[in-house]
């Protein structure tokens, strides 16, 4: 029977396209990922991998093996999704990547409320993106990935994947107090602070500022919506932000409603065999409950 440890390292060499990379992503050392590689080809008693360059590349009879493999973890998956729910209580560790916004408005009040209902669950949180939380996920190295999606900017959903829209998060316009014009079309020769080229909070931002009629001047850069926060109370900067941000609890700020009441969406991402969970269902759960 083939091992599913080395049938997975197959995989994720499959999706990363480098020994390197699996090795980093899973703490292993390349040797050892390429030992167990081998030790794979042994098992199948065909060739796996083939020469491409200085690396690697999967023969077809790996790819079909991969396909195979991803039918397999998703089955054991669902297995241990059944078990648990057999159980009749949520124990166990749950592993949660989630983005800044959400670890500091909403994973708190979630966590309190898991406490209370399922004192048995211990629940880990990373901050990180979802772009490089996502491929961990897969690697079975995280349950849940917290994502946003930004209006007119829909996202790709990776393979084997599944998406619960959680909330939604009204997203407006935020000027310091002291500034006199405070519609979005009044602020052309103002300075903002915006999130990097390349995301999509930024491509949606300077969407919405071109269609008021002019290109932003954007001054200040960075992921970190607190320190957009902080120059707009400071009166450096404007910006767009959601409600999560916390702008509308500042006094000097103003924070105005936009047209059409623009809306990003906060998502949890599992892998598709998995979202019979007891413990994913639990954590969503808690986070949907603070929806409004």
């Amino acid at each position: 029977m083939l091992d599913l440890r080395r049938l997975r390292l197959l995989r994720e060499l499959a999706r990363r396209g480098t020994i390197a990379a699996v090795a980093e992503a899973l703490s292993y050392s390349p040797s050892a990922v390429s030992q167990q590689l081998a030790a794979l080809e042994k098992e199948t008693g065909v060739r796996l991998l083939e020469p491409a360059g200085r690396r690697v590349r999967l023969t077809a009879q790996a790819d079909l093996l991969v396909t195979h493999t991803e039918v397999l973890l998703e089955e054991m998956e669902r297995a241990e999704a059944a078990l648990a729910q057999s159980l009749g209580e949520n124990v166990g560790t749950l592993r949660v990547a989630a983005f800044q916004t959400a670890v500091l408005a909403l994973v708190p009040n979630a966590l309190t409320q898991l406490e209370h209902q399922h004192p048995g669950l211990r629940v880990e949180v990373t901050e990180l993106e979802p772009e490089v939380a996502l491929p961990s996920l897969m690697a079975g190295q995280f349950d849940v990935v917290l994502g946003e999606e930004y209006p007119g900017h829909p996202l790709p959903r990776p393979h084997a994947t599944e998406r619960q829209d959680l909330l939604t998060d009204e997203l407006r316009l935020v000027t310091p107090a002291r500034w006199s014009r405070r519609s979005l079309a009044g602020l052309a020769s103002r300075p903002f602070v915006m999130e990097p080229v390349g995301t999509t909070a930024r491509d949606w931002t300077t969407t919405v500022c071109r269609q008021a009629g002019f290109e932003p001047d954007v001054r200040y850069t960075s992921t970190d919506l607190q320190i957009h926060l902080r120059l707009v109370e400071r009166g450096h900067a404007a910006a767009l932000l959601p409600d999560l941000a916390g702008a509308r609890n500042r006094p000097d700020v103003v924070v105005r409603r936009l047209p059409d009441r623009p809306e990003r969406q906060i998502f949890a991402t599992v892998r598709r065999g998995a979202t019979g969970q007891p413990k994913i269902q639990a954590f969503t759960t808690a986070l949907r409950s603070q929806d409004g």
